[in-house]
């Protein structure tokens, strides 16, 4: 039987997860995202992201973190759903390798963590940057203590840069008017979309010229099919692309069409 690589003689997998960042796709509006971090970053500013599942949002971080420079931005990130306001600092603490750890208090670990972020401040020029992913789920503890997290040097100046990252959710409860108070300190809020159609076909493209293969193996109907299968979402073109490859190598197949697209979507994706 082919396996995939073999039959399309690929260098690289074309649609995993970790394509190096300088190999990933990029939209214009994905570039002003990655603009908008790199500037929040520098001016200690709060953002929020957000998007639709698999539209490419933790994609954006990672790229967004690979850009900035080590000497002067140290990056925390943190993806969990039960996180609360101690378990927060414990885990920030951690990632900076600091000897300071909290204790049960999360006062205490509050002020250690302050404390940590002015020494790189002022003795190293370092600026903390912390990232909170899947923040949709985050209690409503944990996203009014961020309001805190930015209240300091009698609210003259942040302490961090901070992004938290999640879905459409996110948005609808930070509307509500309990988290007013978080949203009057937003500098940035950014909403990902998913690709259009000419955008899904660019991605594809670009995806297989990264494996080495520079033949347009995917027909204009299959790119039509995994667009209406994908809605334009990225991880759902990454598993079209990749199953309909992989049904190609098995039936000796060169090209792919928009019937091996909808045949892989109905038997394999539709549940």
């Amino acid at each position: 039987m082919n396996t995939m690589e073999q039959f399309f003689n690929f260098k690289q997998l074309p649609f995993e997860r970790n394509i190096p960042v300088e190999h990933l796709y990029t939209t214009p509006k994905f570039d002003e995202l990655l603009s908008r971090l790199e500037y929040a970053a520098r001016n200690r500013k709060f953002s929020v992201v957000t998007g639709s599942v698999g539209v490419g949002k933790t994609t954006a971080v990672r790229k967004f973190t690979s850009s900035l420079d080590k000497s002067s931005f140290r990056c925390i990130y943190i993806a969990d759903s039960a996180l609360t306001p101690r378990v927060f600092y414990w885990e920030v603490l951690t990632q900076l390798a600091s000897d300071e750890k909290p204790s049960f208090y999360r006062s205490e670990g509050k002020r250690k963590m302050l404390g940590y972020f002015s020494h790189l401040s002022k003795d190293s020029h370092i600026i903390p940057v912390i990232i909170i992913d899947e923040a949709h789920k985050l209690s409503n503890a944990m996203l009014e203590e961020t309001r805190f997290l930015l209240n300091n040097d009698m609210d003259s100046q942040n302490p961090m840069s901070l992004v938290i990252v999640g879905q459409g959710e996110l948005r609808s409860k930070l509307s509500k008017e309990a988290f007013e108070p978080i949203t009057q300190r937003i500098d940035f809020r950014f909403d990902l979309t998913p690709f259009d159609r000419a955008q899904t076909q660019d991605y594809i493209h670009a995806h297989m010229c990264y494996a080495g293969e520079l033949r347009e193996i995917f027909s204009p109907s299959a790119v039509d099919a995994v667009f209406n299968f994908s809605g334009g979402i990225a991880r759902k073109i990454n598993k079209a692309c990749s199953l309909s490859l992989l049904y190609a190598a098995q039936k000796a197949m060169r090209s792919i069409d928009g019937g091996i697209v909808d045949y892989v979507a109905e038997q394999e994706l539709s549940w």
